[in-house]
């Protein structure tokens, strides 16, 4: 056991030891059954009581109680929480009014003060209950899938990201890396969370782990003890790759490490859902890098092989768009193929799809906005935003059915050059810029004008 390990499991036990002293001090039992509003009730005297061991076992019963609700009564709870116990904003308004008339930093702090709402102290103290930190993760995931349809969720959503994102600071996180040694019940987590290439048993498993030319690495949180919060596996291989299917084929050759020029991030997967848009995947990578640098001092190209999980969609509507700019009647007509269920199986066909999926997918990342003027695909987002280059486009890199499903069988690789990561960072923060190679925007393609009916597909959309 790791010395980390050793001090959570200290740690917890002594907290443990607290709120059995304060269960005892009050007079609560362990399992008594709790309704949502005896739950309620005692979130209200966790937040008005002082006493350590008393408020430790005030926590332990509300999530002990919160645990054996049914998911209907979990949303009620958390939905009487947010509208209870909310900022009071009489107190709030009047904040704001002494500040207005003086506007010095002690009726900034008081206004601060009041503005936070009570829920967020409600959080901190589960938090000191053991296994309390996790038990807050999860109960987070419970009202996910609600918040579009209820504003006092959304709210307590808010106070979850707002203290998820201190909690879970880069400063907290280890980074470790999992190999076919580590502990099983690590591993049965790797298969359950993977997210992107489903692991298909132990045996798929250890051809991920144990060859010499694979890598896995994950970050973890004092708190979470052997949760994994996002891991990252990794191919070294001596070019850049194009198709998913050779990495994970199980008759695949091994290259040995020190023959390797190339780091492939082909999955990076979230395993905490009640962690989503709380941000540590950027770190994640560019701290392997530095790993698999240190090691392999010969690794010349850090690339990734990534999804395209939006393109489907996007084509798909423009399909629909009659007037749309992007396709003209020659890809128009191509894309009939698509709707043949065996077409992956027909050189001809994939041969057809490969011309005008690729120029398509170049116009996709390169142009195609959100209203809100967001590029459009969530992969793109990320990997753009942690410093990368769109550096390759693969139209059937992948023809699972999920690839298929999601972007016709189109993967990405994103290059993390070390010399540029910080301006391609600042490109794309400040300016939406896309920083591609010029391979790919060379690809990048609209429509033929109405009076060039016999124009190859693919007009350039630059001047």
């Amino acid at each position: 056991m790791s010395e980390t390990s050793t001090n959570v499991t200290f740690f917890a036990g002594l907290m443990q030891t607290v709120a059995d002293r304060g269960r005892k001090l009050v007079g609560y039992r362990r399992a008594a059954p709790l309704g949502v509003d005896s739950l309620l009730g005692l979130a209200q005297k966790l937040l008005t009581g002082r006493g350590e061991a008393s408020g430790a076992a005030l926590a332990v019963s509300i999530l002990a109680g919160y645990s054996a609700l049914a998911p209907a009564q979990r949303l009620e709870f958390l939905t009487g929480a947010a509208t209870r116990f909310g900022p009071d904003l009489n107190e709030l308004g009047e904040a704001a009014r002494k500040f207005l008339d003086k506007p010095d930093e002690s009726e900034a702090a008081r206004l601060m003060r009041m503005a936070e709402p009570r829920r967020q102290e409600l959080m901190r103290r589960l938090n000191h209950a053991p296994g309390g930190t996790l038990a807050l993760v999860r109960m987070r995931e419970d009202m996910i899938g609600a918040l579009k349809d209820s504003p006092a969720l959304a709210a307590l959503d808010a106070d979850f990201v707002h203290l998820f994102a201190s909690w879970f600071n880069r400063g907290f996180l280890v980074l470790r890396r999992i190999d076919w040694n580590s502990p099983a019940n690590i591993l049965e987590k790797i298969i359950r969370y993977e997210a992107v290439h489903a692991i298909h048993g132990w045996d798929d498993l250890r051809r991920r782990l144990e060859p010499p030319d694979r890598r896995l690495y994950a970050f973890f949180h004092p708190a979470l003890g052997d949760e994994p919060l996002i891991f990252v596996e990794v191919a070294l291989t001596d070019a850049i790759p194009g198709a998913i299917a050779p990495l994970l084929a199980s008759d695949r050759l091994e290259l040995a490490p020190q023959a390797a020029t190339t780091a492939v991030f082909y999955s990076i997967s979230n395993a905490q859902r009640g962690l989503a848009r709380v941000s540590f995947g950027n770190f994640l990578i560019k701290q392997v890098v530095e790993e698999l640098k240190r090691e392999w001092p010969r690794l010349a190209h850090f690339v990734t092989l990534s999804p395209a999980p939006g393109f489907a969609a996007w084509l798909r509507r423009e399909a629909e768009d009659e007037n749309s700019p992007v396709l003209s009647l020659r890809a128009r007509r191509t894309m009939e193929l698509l709707d043949k269920p065996n077409w992956p199986t027909k050189a001809a066909a994939r041969e057809a799809l490969n011309r005008i999926l690729a120029p398509l997918a170049a116009h996709y990342f390169l142009y195609a906005r959100s209203p809100a003027g967001r590029i459009l695909d969530p992969v793109a987002r990320f990997h753009l935003g942690n410093g990368a280059r769109l550096e390759r486009l693969n139209p059937l890199g992948d023809l699972s059915e999920a690839g298929l499903r999601q972007s016709h069988g189109l993967m990405v690789n994103y290059l993390y050059d070390l010399d540029h990561i910080e301006e391609n960072h600042e490109a794309f923060a400040n300016k939406n810029e896309v920083v591609a190679s010029p391979a790919v925007r060379k690809l990048a393609r609209t429509r033929p004008p109405e009076n060039a009916p016999d124009a190859p597909v693919g007009w350039s959309l630059e001047p």
